[in-house]
């Protein structure tokens, strides 16, 4: 009996230092090895599927849907929408009015979606998305990539990038922009000039990364306590990772980070800005303050008291141990299952 066909459809690794690229390579590795038995997965591929996934929203996948789902389905996973990149670049309102608005449309002609995030559905529905259209699936890391390391291996890591061996070090991970909290990550810095703030990311987008000009003349002259690391490939990010005491994530808005499941996996303690939209996918496995002042209090607490901190850091292991690889895949399985019975 021949397998199903699925073909992945992407460009998100075009852009380095984002997330959809790494979500995207995360959950084609995921299928191949675990569903190889039972699909022939392809990626870009000009052919017509049983099963076209789509990643990105580029204008040619629009066109070509027809052509490309004339006998099969089609999938699209939402890592965006309006809301979310309205603070992520700077284009004229007019541009951004037509560009949203094409956003939208891509995933109305879709027959099946996919969010990372349960909060996302409602969104959906509110620009007339029907539900039943829309299921949850979380992002996945593989720990194989991502691990501790050992405290020797963890001290070369820090050589390597410049980073003091003996201070408390706080780590952010992502695209440098204001939607990211940029300015508050600094403002942390700013008070507790006694721990070490990296960022690992940049401008991604170049001069569309919102607040760029004013970031740019940070990152040219920073702090004596801040290090910018610029863009880093993801196959080094896990020594970033390990060379950190806490991952300090300030964004204002998001979806599902894989920033925040790449850290889990090193089981680092995670300090988010309180977000809705984290409530029902992150739970208790991370701490959470709504300002400035309570990241530093927060930030403080981890690193004058062991046992809180143990606790944060116990945590994070338990987010990494909730999304395992086993129970993303069985997702997978029934997802794909079921849309093809549909």
């Amino acid at each position: 009996m021949s397998k199903h066909t699925i073909n992945m459809m992407s460009q998100a690794t075009s852009v380095k230092g984002q997330g959809v690229g790494s979500a995207y390579m995360e959950q084609v590795k995921l299928v191949k090895e675990g569903l190889g038995d039972k699909f022939e997965i392809y990626e870009n591929k000009h052919m017509a599927a049983d099963i076209t996934h789509y990643h990105t929203f580029n204008p040619t996948y629009f066109l070509l849907k027809p052509l490309r789902c004339r006998k099969g389905t089609s999938v699209c996973y939402v890592h965006t929408l309006p809301e979310t990149m309205d603070k992520s670049i700077q284009i004229p309102k007019w541009a951004r009015k037509i560009f949203y608005a094409y956003i939208i449309k891509f995933y109305k002609i879709m027959d099946h979606l996919v969010v990372v995030n349960p909060y996302f559905i409602d969104a959906l529905e509110k620009y007339g998305v029907k539900r039943e259209r829309v299921t949850y699936i979380p992002n996945f890391v593989d720990t194989e990539q991502f691990h501790p390391l050992s405290s020797d291996k963890r001290a070369e890591i820090r050589e390597k990038y410049g980073i003091d061996k003996d201070k408390f070090t706080v780590l952010c991970a992502g695209q440098l922009q204001v939607r990211k909290g940029a300015f508050d990550f600094l403002k942390c810095a700013e008070l507790m000039p006694d721990v070490q703030f990296v960022w690992a990311g940049g401008f991604s987008f170049g001069k569309l990364s919102d607040g760029y000009e004013e970031l740019k003349k940070v990152v040219e002259n920073p702090p004596a306590n801040v290090r910018f690391l610029g863009i880093v490939e993801r196959e080094d990010m896990n020594g970033v990772y390990n060379a950190a005491d806490v991952m300090f994530l300030p964004s204002y808005d998001e979806l599902f980070p894989m920033t925040i499941l790449e850290a889990m996996c090193v089981n680092v303690p995670v300090l988010l800005r309180r977000l809705p939209i984290y409530d029902n996918i992150l739970f208790d496995f991370y701490r959470a303050e709504d300002n400035v002042e309570g990241f530093v209090g927060t930030l403080n607490r981890l690193k004058e008291d062991k046992e809180f901190y143990n606790k944060a850091a116990a945590d994070s292991k338990r987010g990494n141990e909730y999304y395992k690889k086993e129970s993303v895949l069985k997702m997978w399985d029934d997802y794909y299952t079921s849309v093809l019975k549909k």
